[in-house]
């Protein structure tokens, strides 16, 4: 699968595409859920209801909007890439991660759910042919093609990572 060109998403997701550098995305979406895993083995369950600050979502609730962000990049990748045309409307991810109850869950469950949903994603993007993930479709407002929500979806788990390394996870 070839890189998105730029014309193929909107300028807010250029952020999460310029995470991947040219690297087989099958493959990179293959390894983030051991990647995730590896990051959280030493974080302490008490750890996970850690906000770096007021206002900030909890570790665990950043991983709840990794889970949200793959099925609704899945839900876009399926619709757009089966030819069906009509726009497909944003997410608010405050509401979703304010009902997600993430922080009564244990990080062994989470990071389960995420590796089954990335699972399934892979069985979606290695069986699209070339045309399919080249199919443009919109979501939350702007045009976007099947191989752009690969690229997010790698991108976006590197983009979270990072932060959490950064701000939530030093000692």
């Amino acid at each position: 699968m070839n890189r998105p060109e730029k014309s193929e998403y909107g300028e807010y997701y250029q952020q999460y595409i310029l995470q991947v550098e040219d690297e087989n995305i099958p493959s990179l979406l293959a390894k983030q859920p051991d990647e995730l895993k590896a990051l959280f083995a030493p974080v302490t369950e008490e750890r996970g209801t850690f906000a770096y600050d007021e206002g900030k979502w909890t570790v665990k609730e950043v991983l709840s909007h990794l889970i949200d962000g793959e099925r609704i990049f899945a839900y876009r990748m399926l619709r757009i890439s089966r030819g069906d045309e009509t726009p497909i409307e944003g997410f608010e991810q405050e509401g979703y991660i304010e009902n997600s109850n993430a922080n009564n869950r244990s990080f062994a469950e989470l990071l389960d759910e995420f590796d089954l949903q990335r699972r399934s994603n892979l069985h979606l993007i290695n069986n699209l042919s070339d045309e399919a993930t080249r199919r443009m479709g919109t979501a939350s407002g702007f045009p976007i093609s099947v191989r752009a929500l690969a690229y997010i979806c790698a991108g976006h788990v590197r983009h979270h990572e990072r932060i959490l390394q950064e701000r939530y996870l030093v000692k």
